[in-house]
């Protein structure tokens, strides 16, 4: 019961931060989970963050998996709970804040405001992942081709994902 209510504890701070999405507390979530606490290794972070971004639905239900390895069942509520939560009531009151500042000088300033911080936080969940899950020359490959791609011509990240999955199955070192 301890480790849930830790877990409960890690997760509803990180939901909180959560701002601009659930690649903007990657690098804390892997601060946390590996280094902190070590709940898992890097290896096991990768892979439950591959199977998030594989998953229909938003790819932050990687949390659940997280407490589902911890602490079964009981900790994939309470992780699913504490993480989810709180970002709905500060996106509620948040919301009921941004009517109530319609045409106010200071709802352009936040908006301007907040989206370098949005894309700041994303650029650094981004080379966390990076950090971990590039580690050779044929993982550099594939990534800078799935960037290019991306940057060509929009593609269906499922479909890149399983191809990326089945050439790095093809081409990695024995």
């Amino acid at each position: 019961m301890r480790r849930v209510f830790h877990l409960s504890a890690v997760f509803s701070m990180l939901g909180i931060l959560a701002f601009g999405g659930g690649t903007a507390v990657l690098p804390q979530m892997q601060e946390a989970t590996i280094h902190t606490y070590h709940w898992l290794t890097d290896g096991q972070f990768r892979s439950i963050y591959s199977l998030g971004q594989v998953a229909p639905g938003p790819n932050t239900l990687m949390v659940l998996i997280i407490g589902y390895r911890m602490a079964g069942a009981l900790g994939a509520l309470a992780v699913g709970l504490a993480f989810f939560v709180p970002d709905c009531v500060i996106a509620l009151l948040a919301n009921r804040l941004w009517i109530h500042l319609r045409g106010s000088p200071w709802r352009l300033a936040v908006q301007r405001g907040m989206a370098p911080v949005a894309i700041g936080l994303m650029t650094s969940g981004t080379y966390a992942m990076a950090r971990i899950s590039i580690f050779g020359p044929v993982t550099s490959g594939i990534a800078i081709v799935v960037f290019l791609l991306l940057m060509w011509r929009h593609q269906n990240p499922a479909v890149l994902v399983l191809v990326a999955g089945l050439a790095h199955l093809l081409l990695r070192p024995p």
